[in-house]
């Protein structure tokens, strides 16, 4: 497949930004989000840093490029990142509309460091019953309230 130059360069950078984040302490990942007019944004997995398991590298480069243009909306950005996206990050850019995603290493390579995802995406294909933390709605008679005032509100911003 060829690849866009933006790609290429936003990648080596990627793995740069993993392997020095291995130094510091870090998780072995980094991410770019490249925007159509070149700006960047990136982020490292800082999972251990910051003793937060939603803090992926490609989470905390979504998270700095959307402060960095103040929107939530990131349409026709590119994600690239060092490793193949685990379900979260892929959630994550899928709420940010990023338009494309790309990666170098992927699940199998960072199985064989320790990382291994294959557990979520099997957990996917089974009943939600089923899993170890299987998500139960309880039945509240205000179950509709938070609805209903995000409805009701004016001033909301869709998204």
């Amino acid at each position: 497949m060829s690849v866009p130059d933006f790609v290429s360069a936003a990648l080596s950078h990627s793995i740069e930004l993993a392997v020095e984040n291995v130094a510091l302490g870090g998780g072995p990942f980094g991410a770019v989000i490249t925007s159509p007019d070149g700006m960047i944004a990136t982020g490292v997995n800082r999972v251990t840093l910051d003793l937060d398991p939603t803090a992926h590298a490609e989470v905390c480069a979504i998270r700095n490029a959307c402060r960095e243009i103040g929107t939530f909306d990131l349409t026709g950005f590119t994600l690239v990142s060092s490793c193949e996206p685990c379900p979260l990050c892929l959630a994550a850019s899928m709420w940010a509309r990023v338009g494309s995603v790309f990666y170098a290493a992927d699940r199998t390579d960072a199985a064989a460091a320790g990382f291994d995802d294959a557990a979520f995406y099997t957990l996917m294909d089974t009943p939600r019953s089923t899993w170890p933390s299987a998500p139960t709605q309880i039945n509240h008679s205000l179950f509709a309230a938070p609805f209903d005032s995000w409805r009701a509100l004016d001033s909301r911003i869709e998204y």
